[in-house]
């Protein structure tokens, strides 16, 4: 893969072109990490209203039907379903690992195997999380398929 950067500064905004022979898993990762930096959702933390970017998102948790945003040092208050993270970010890498839990793949550094057919998933920034037994075949499904 050939990456190119070119200044121009004539150009109003920003552009990406990515030109391939053949669509394979490989382009379809790229355009989705791309696509994950320019997504960016409503937040709030101390009362203060902001947005984020999904890529900075290490997962998505739901507490007492509230959903919280945890990125690698803060956590944000979204007005978000897990439902919705799901239906509206799964090809950006978001699955769910358990009842409450929806994890950004991109952000995933291993995971262990763990007693009764769990698994545990440490992230980037060392933090860990279980994948519960009902949802591991979201997960090997979406690393064997290459999501991202």
């Amino acid at each position: 893969m050939i990456i190119k950067l070119e200044q121009d500064l004539s150009v109003e905004e920003t552009e990406i072109l990515i030109r391939y022979a053949v669509m394979d898993k490989e382009v379809e990762r790229v355009a989705a990490m791309l696509q994950s930096v320019s997504t960016r959702i409503k937040c709030s933390q101390d009362g203060k209203g902001m947005l984020v970017n999904v890529s900075d998102v290490y997962y998505f948790e739901s507490v007492e039907r509230v959903v919280f945003a945890y990125c690698e040092h803060e956590v944000y208050k979204t007005e978000l379903r897990l439902y919705q993270v799901v239906e509206d970010f799964a090809h950006l890498g978001f699955v769910q690992i358990s009842k409450s839990c929806v994890l950004n793949i991109n952000i995933l550094d291993s995971i262990t195997p763990l007693l009764n057919s769990r698994m545990e998933a440490t992230l980037k920034n060392g933090e860990r999380i279980h994948i519960t037994r009902k949802y591991l075949e979201n997960i090997r499904k979406t690393l064997q398929g290459g999501a991202i």
